[in-house]
């Protein structure tokens, strides 16, 4: 065989093998007629169950946009509760598509684990929430605390550096879900639950008396949270990718729950706007969607501003400000790219 006859057969070989690789995710979704979502145990306002045992949430909502935006139907989406340990697995090995859960977006994670962050959802930072009654009012003061901290988690990396450098020691009470991190804190097996704050701010709102417990002022991390994919199918990582800036885009638009499908009947004034409902262009066809894709998943459960609102937000129990998660036209960091 000539020189050109094989780059030739190499060529297609890449082509054929990037076109199998681009079908996976998406068709199996299509033929499953599910997407596999992967959570956490569960975090009040994060990840919980209703009264009729279906997965509601600020984080379940990615799922549940993706599946409408896929499938047609938000509710179409097989759930799989992950811990610390178990989450990066379930993943790889395709038990699960996509990881929907309290996951900080690092280095090793990215590259050594093979794994795809496509974007970011909630910014947070490692805190820790103690007892008033044990009379602190900063974490360089529990020189000596038992410390209730999941293992598997950049949580317990970051308490192990915040310690040493402060030169103060802990005694770690190892754990694997927040229900089994609640149930050792409130029975006095730790002194201190350490995680990310919003998941502090979660918890404290579960406990029978809120008020008997405080988060302590020092954030000792940068935790970016997002949803993630496998490595090796760039098609279903655009899609999440989308799905999620999609989301964020129209919170800066105006575009709801309640007015997306409406709005998608019919051409409007704004280029961008018209670019996401499917009125103007094929974006669509190049996610291997159809028109409407992108007004399904704002109309499952609202932009990312009504989620925020409806499950974690101020007026919640768990009661979250945005703060850097405000959109960047009000003073967050929260961006997506342009829609064009």
């Amino acid at each position: 065989m000539n020189l050109i006859k094989q780059i030739g057969v190499a060529a297609a070989l890449v082509v054929g093998t990037a076109g199998v690789a681009q079908a996976g995710t998406l068709e199996d979704t299509k033929k499953q007629g599910f997407v596999k979502c992967g959570i956490s145990t569960g975090v009040a306002g994060f990840a919980f169950t209703d009264a009729n045992g279906d997965w509601k949430g600020f984080d379940p909502a990615i799922c549940q946009a993706v599946a409408a935006a896929v499938l047609g139907d938000a509710s179409k989406v097989k759930y799989t509760t992950t811990t610390g340990k178990t989450r990066f697995e379930a993943l790889k090995s395709g038990e699960v598509d996509l990881l929907a859960r309290n996951t900080t977006w690092t280095f090793s994670r990215d590259v050594d684990l093979k794994l795809s962050f496509v974007g970011v959802n909630y910014y947070d930072g490692q805190g820790f929430m103690v007892p008033k009654e044990l009379g602190v009012s900063s974490a360089k003061e529990l020189d000596g605390a038992s410390v209730c901290i999941q293992t598997g988690t950049t949580t317990e990396l970051n308490l192990a550096d915040f310690f040493r450098v402060n030169n103060i020691k802990y005694e770690p009470v190892p754990i694997e879900t927040n229900a089994e991190a609640t149930q050792n804190y409130t029975a006095g097996r730790c002194d201190v639950y350490t995680t990310d704050a919003s998941g502090l701010a979660a918890t404290r709102a579960t406990l029978e008396k809120p008020d008997d417990h405080m988060i302590l002022p020092e954030i000792i991390s940068k935790e970016p949270l997002g949803p993630l994919v496998r490595h090796g199918d760039d098609q279903w990582g655009d899609i999440v990718r989308w799905v999620l800036n999609t989301l964020i885009i129209a919170e800066e638009k105006g575009l709801t729950g309640a007015n997306a499908m409406e709005m998608a009947a019919k051409e409007g004034k704004d280029p961008e706007v018209n670019r996401i409902l499917g009125t103007e262009g094929e974006y669509g066809a190049m996610l291997g969607l159809d028109k409407q894709w992108a007004a399904r998943a704002i109309a499952a459960n609202g932009n990312f501003g009504e989620i925020f609102e409806t499950f974690i937000g101020p007026n919640t129990d768990i009661g979250l400000e945005r703060g850097l998660n405000a959109l960047w036209t009000n003073g967050g960091i929260i961006y997506a790219p342009p829609f064009r």
